[in-house]
């Protein structure tokens, strides 16, 4: 997608609030991988992506950041978390599979694309199939007259098929005897191609087998074997393939965990300084073997996050620190931010509390005094207790509207008002008590 800085970073604000440092290091960097792929193939190679550190406590928007970025524009995106991840020869994931975990979402995507692509197709085949199975086949050597009867029948039952009318009647349709489709990206390519290798001779010489379903469970079945008939694999493999390259995001969660502080223990865990070296060569650009074929991380845009509460970034080995030259620093979130966020972005907490209620038929509202109670009690939990950011508005909010929601079929119909008054009455014992607070809250 070709959208410009400014364009990029007025939609994160439809979603996000403040923090326009951030916002803006992003843009540009998403923006640059489609002006390096305009220059001439000699010079694309030379232009490295421009990786990303975001300092900033938990809950102000590093990852919805990246993750609506990703959803934007169609991105193969993946979210990691840095210490999950252990050294090759520790028992745990090694960081190769990141990138084959990348691979299999964008192998997921481009498939849904192309899914969308043949709808009609799709539908052709499943409507045909199931049609064969409700009407009898013609005779061979049927006369001109029958074959148009049935033409005309045909029609007729691939009409009541897309009205639904058909829906209830059962069929039986033959499926093939599934081994399992291999999707553990974590497994090394040699063990994957072994186990292929199996799968192919068994399924081989295995036999259909036989299942009476109804018309309508038989259409979604139907469209899984349609699509994988339809699809050119080898296509979206290399069109995936081609979007990991140049277009692949990793956000790397929780880097500041597998920081060694020199003041720390941990400085005796050699695991995690184990766990950033085996990062470099991934983030520096190498050539990660996968099931769909080899991926050159070269290209791949990285996305580190950390609160660095109890590291620096500096305490990151130097090779590592270079590889993401671009910092940006997130801030804490104040009662005024705190507000917005409740009343601005489009999917907004209160409005999300507002869709589910009406569904029971109550009809939501928030006083905007209640709203700036909400935000201000938050802000003072966030300072006497862990700072979490905004997700202690989830908290918060969910406190204040339990006993609604759980009664919720027997306000069907009204409305209710969320007052100043009700906010204090179910949270200022609560806040007053230090250690509630920090249990409950």
């Amino acid at each position: 997608m070709n959208l410009k800085p400014k364009e990029i970073v007025s939609y994160l604000d439809d979603y996000i609030i403040g923090q326009y440092e951030a916002k803006k290091a992003i843009s540009i960097a998403l923006r640059n991988r489609y002006r390096r792929m305009q220059l001439d193939p000699a010079i694309q190679e030379d232009i490295m992506p421009k990786n990303i550190l975001m300092i900033g406590s938990t809950g102000v928007g590093k990852t919805e950041i990246a993750r609506r970025l990703a959803k934007m524009m169609s991105l193969p995106f993946i979210k990691i978390e840095a210490s999950k991840y252990t050294e090759v020869g520790f028992v745990g994931r090694d960081v190769e599979s990141m990138v084959r975990d990348l691979m299999s979402i964008a192998i997921n995507l481009v498939k849904s694309e192309h899914k969308k692509k043949n709808r009609d197709s799709i539908e052709e085949y499943v409507n045909k199939k199931i049609i064969e199975k409700l009407l009898p086949p013609l005779p061979k050597g049927a006369s001109e007259q029958k074959k148009q009867d049935y033409e005309k029948s045909f029609q007729k039952m691939d009409q009541k098929l897309k009205e639904g009318l058909l829906d209830d009647l059962k069929i039986e349709i033959e499926l093939p005897k599934s081994f399992g489709e291999i999707n553990d990206a974590t497994l090394p390519p040699e063990i994957i191609k072994v186990q292929e290798s199996f799968i192919k001779i068994l399924g081989s010489k295995s036999e259909k087998i036989k299942k009476e379903v109804s018309v309508k469970d038989a259409k979604e079945i139907l469209k899984s074997e349609a699509s994988e008939k339809l699809l050119d694999f080898e296509a979206v493999k290399t069109e995936a393939l081609e979007r990991v390259q140049n277009g692949g995001i990793i956000f790397i969660d929780e880097i500041d965990k597998i920081a060694v502080s020199q003041n720390s223990s941990s400085r005796q865990d050699p695991s995690k300084e184990g766990v950033q070296r085996d990062l470099l060569p991934i983030v520096e650009g190498s050539d990660v073997n996968t099931k769909y074929g080899v991926v050159k991380t070269n290209h791949i845009l990285f996305i580190a996050a950390g609160a660095f509460h109890l590291s620096k970034p500096s305490d990151l080995i130097p090779e590592l620190q270079g590889r993401f030259p671009l910092r940006v620093e997130l801030n804490s979130l104040d009662e005024e931010a705190l507000y917005k966020i409740l009343t601005q972005p489009k999917n907004s907490l209160l409005k999300q509390y507002q869709a589910l209620l009406k569904t029971e038929g109550v009809d939501l509202e928030f006083d905007d005094d209640a709203i700036k109670a909400l935000a201000k009690i938050s802000q003072m939990i966030n300072e006497k207790t862990e700072d979490i950011g905004a997700r202690r508005l989830h908290t918060v909010v969910e406190r204040v509207l339990e006993d609604i929601s759980f009664s919720a079929d027997e306000y069907s119909g009204e409305k209710i008002v969320v007052t100043k008054e009700l906010v204090h009455d179910k949270l200022d014992d609560i806040v007053i008590d230090e250690d509630s607070s920090r249990y409950i809250l």
